[in-house]
């Protein structure tokens, strides 16, 4: 095969169209990072379509390293920093031939380098950066371990607060020197380790007999370690300073911020919440991390007909647009997904959130501020003077919010926003009981959408698994399709931290607001015999949008049970 350009390669295949490719390129011009990053940003391609286009560009194999076992031999011809440095990692060795594992075989100079260092001829093979990167990280032994760190702490059990104390930077970098105290290189390696796992939460709790340490992954918290309890307070001190927050207030919660630095130069920003507790501060950092902010609508897990009736909904040029769901189950993503498709110059979108988590350029976004009596209510009140077209409201809690919401969706504003409900047609009786009138909601709301997320199988471990058919029964899965239906669940491996789950995708319920609902509003309808009028309607529900997924084969039986009431 002749070489031939990645972007070429990728369009000839029928992976990426030539606009797509167009709009990487700039994409890549304007931020100086290389095609492939830029395709994988924008969400264009996934990491498995580039190691394959890659391979077939180079004419050299690609290695899965979830499955592969490295040799260790090899790993000793190169070290950690350089494979760090390049994102490569030596995988086998045999005689004077050292077969590397490269996210850019192509790079020459790279090769080069590695014949100098390893005095080994260079066999490149093609795995994806995330691949290289776990696998550094499991085969190259740290020179510095929690438990080394916390045998050091115990140690050294008094920490004072002025020890401390010694970092004014707004930006923190992670790569802490080896002189640091225990307690800084603890807390450092614990942020960093987060970082690395994809957590979304890390929870620090002190009890009366124990201290630990739980991140929280895919949706689900798993114990990390387990710090002495004397150094509790230099850790919580630690985590203040980095947070710019009050050290010596101990009886009050605190809520703040602080942005990391890692060591590929990308910044993290972490919500930090301080809660006194009976034996201490319980502390819990939630990582925001911009680059996994999913802002393509087609990849949160829509049906293709849920997706057109959604993007509909949001296109039109008044009503009330609701997301419900309980907290963590990805509200803010959809939303922010659907304002990242809404957001065009000729449009001013004005947002109140509480917090805001992440910013989104060419959106007007407020953070609520209870202190100065900025709420819900009185943002949506300023809002309406600022000439919006749509407004993002984070959550309708209360009738004076619902009530200034619903006049502006009908004085031609178009409103999102999110509800505490249990699925999406329990959704109007909440605003009923609210106080709203039946035919303000008749007439304002577009579309009602809730939402769950359910873990997907890890790829690189997954596997059929047999499921018991009255389990399969009880669920809804028709009597007939009980001999064919396949059940998968991931074994464990190290590209999924042998959790057998990589990754998260959401299940849905979309109610349209069609004629025959909203006069069913008016008819002041019961919920049941609502719900039943919606299912005639074309509406599916949670638990079968949960079953799609697990044909699909991208989730297992338990994470639908889970996530889903049975119907």
């Amino acid at each position: 095969m002749s070489a031939k350009k990645l972007g070429e390669l990728l369009v000839q295949e029928n992976i990426i169209d030539p606009l797509q490719l167009e709009q990487a390129v700039k994409e890549q011009k304007k931020s100086g990072e290389r095609l492939t990053a830029a395709l994988l940003r924008l969400g264009f391609v996934d990491e498995g379509q580039i190691s394959e286009m890659l391979a077939a560009q180079h004419n050299v194999p690609a290695v899965d390293l979830a499955t592969f076992q490295i040799d260790k031999n090899a790993i000793e011809k190169i070290p950690k920093k350089i494979c760090e440095r390049h994102t490569v990692i030596p995988i086998s060795i045999s005689g004077n031939t050292l077969v590397v594992a490269m996210s850019d075989p192509g790079n020459i100079y790279v090769r080069d380098d590695l014949t100098f260092l390893s005095k080994c001829k260079i066999q490149p093979v093609v795995s994806s950066e995330s691949a290289i990167r776990a696998a550094i990280e499991r085969y190259y032994e740290s020179s510095v371990s929690y438990e080394s760190v916390m045998t050091e702490m115990e140690r050294e059990t008094i920490v004072t607060e002025t020890d401390l104390d010694d970092e004014e930077d707004a930006i923190v970098d992670l790569d802490a020197s080896g002189d640091d105290a225990p307690v800084i290189r603890f807390v450092n390696m614990m942020l960093t380790e987060a970082i690395k796992m994809k957590a979304s939460d890390i929870h620090i709790e002190p009890y009366e007999k124990r201290y630990r340490v739980r991140f929280r992954i895919d949706g689900k918290l798993y114990e990390k370690v387990q710090p002495p309890t004397a150094v509790a307070p230099a850790i919580s001190s630690r985590i203040k300073i980095l947070s710019k927050l009050d050290i010596a207030e101990r009886r009050k919660p605190q809520d703040g911020r602080l942005k990391l630095k890692t060591k590929s130069n990308k910044e993290i920003d972490f919500r930090v919440s301080v809660l006194p507790g009976l034996f201490g501060e319980k502390i819990v950092l939630r990582l925001l991390d911009k680059s996994n902010l999913q802002l393509d609508m087609t990849k949160l897990g829509f049906e293709q007909h849920e997706m057109e009736t959604f993007q509909k909904a949001i296109h039109k040029p008044y009503g009330i647009c609701l997301i419900t769901g309980p907290t963590g189950s990805g509200k803010t993503t959809t939303i922010y997904s659907a304002l990242a498709e809404l957001n065009t110059v000729d449009v001013n979108i004005s947002t109140a959130e509480d917090p805001v988590e992440f910013n989104l350029e060419g959106i007007n976004q407020v953070q609520m501020n209870r202190e100065v009596d900025l709420d819900f209510a009185a943002a949506l009140r300023a809002f309406l003077r600022q000439d919006p077209d749509i407004i993002m409201v984070g959550e309708i809690r209360d009738y004076e919010t619902a009530s200034i919401a619903f006049k502006a969706a009908l004085t031609g504003h178009l409103v999102v926003s999110t509800l505490h409900t249990n699925d999406a047609t329990s959704t109007i009786n909440r605003l009923l009981n609210m106080g709203i009138e039946p035919f303000l909601v008749a007439s304002a709301v577009n579309i009602v959408v809730a939402q769950r997320l359910v873990r997907k199988i890890c790829n690189s471990c997954k596997d059929v698994v047999d499921v018991d058919p009255e389990i399969l029964l009880d669920m809804g899965i028709p009597e007939e399709e009980i001999g064919t239906f396949q059940c998968y669940k991931g074994a464990g491996c190290g590209n999924c931290n042998d959790l057998g789950y990589k990754g998260r995708i959401a299940i849905y319920e979309v109610l349209d607001m069609n004629q025959k609902l909203k006069q069913a509003v008016y008819d002041n309808l019961s919920p049941a015999d609502f719900k039943k009028l919606a299912m005639e309607n074309g509406l599916q529900t949670l638990r079968q949008s949960g079953i799609n997924k697990l044909k699909a084969g991208l989730t297992t039986v338990e994470e639908v049970l889970t996530s889903s009431a049975k119907d």
